[in-house]
């Protein structure tokens, strides 16, 4: 199963990653605007791009939330976003960039951070208990999910009892509408990975070959991509 979406940068312009439903998208999109979905941790006002040449997530689990932030200026703002989660992940050519503009003195710099380029498994990057708080997300290759079910409650995901298949909704802070939209798998393979996210969590996260740098400017060429 494939599916591409579309991102926004305010919190009107709800993106939902990987589901292939319009009427599923519009009623997160319905929930959002009524309130539904409340703040679930304060971001930056700098959100980050990642690639990765092939994503393996076991336990995939995703639904709707409004990450609350700060503006680079210190004004309060908010992102809609699509919270994926897996049990664990094994991320294949990792590269995270972010921009910083206007640095007095020294002009846009963006930090490039890149690990796992490697075909075996044990020196990929891995995580477990990983949470990413996506905008927009597309795959210059595939998605492919193993015994997905689409329009499960998402406080169900995790738990067995109510056939939940993955660690469940964040917490903490977090107040998403546990009565809301979510869908979960098995498994999770994506290929060609290029997203944008607000946010990422997890409980350990492993780079291998970790290697991290700093650019004169922006754009492709530059940033991840």
């Amino acid at each position: 199963m494939e599916s591409q979406v579309r991102g926004g940068t305010r919190w009107k312009r709800f993106a939902v990653v990987m589901v292939p439903s319009v009427a599923a998208t519009a009623a997160i999109g319905v929930a959002l605007a009524q309130g539904a979905l409340a703040a679930s941790f304060s971001v930056s006002g700098q959100e980050f791009k990642v690639t990765a040449d092939e994503l393996n997530g076991k336990k995939f689990t995703q639904y709707g939330a409004v990450d609350p932030g700060y503006t680079l200026s210190g004004k309060p703002t908010a992102h809609a976003v699509a919270v994926s989660s897996f049990e664990s992940a094994t991320i294949k050519n990792l590269c995270q960039s972010v921009v910083t503009p206007d640095i007095p003195f020294v002009g846009t710099i963006t930090l490039k951070l890149q690990a796992g380029d490697s075909n075996d498994e044990k020196q990929q990057v891995s995580a477990d208990k990983l949470f990413i708080d996506i905008e927009d997300l597309k795959t210059t290759g595939y998605a492919q999910f193993g015994n997905i079910d689409i329009g499960v409650a998402a406080k169900d995901t995790g738990d067995p009892k109510a056939g939940g298949k993955g660690i469940g909704m964040k917490g903490g802070k977090e107040q998403a509408n546990g009565n809301g939209f979510a869908q979960q798998a098995d498994t999770a393979k994506l290929v060609g990975v290029q997203q944008t996210a607000w946010a990422t969590t997890a409980g350990t996260f492993t780079l291998p070959k970790l290697h991290m740098s700093l650019h004169s400017g922006s754009g492709r060429g530059v940033e991840c991509y």
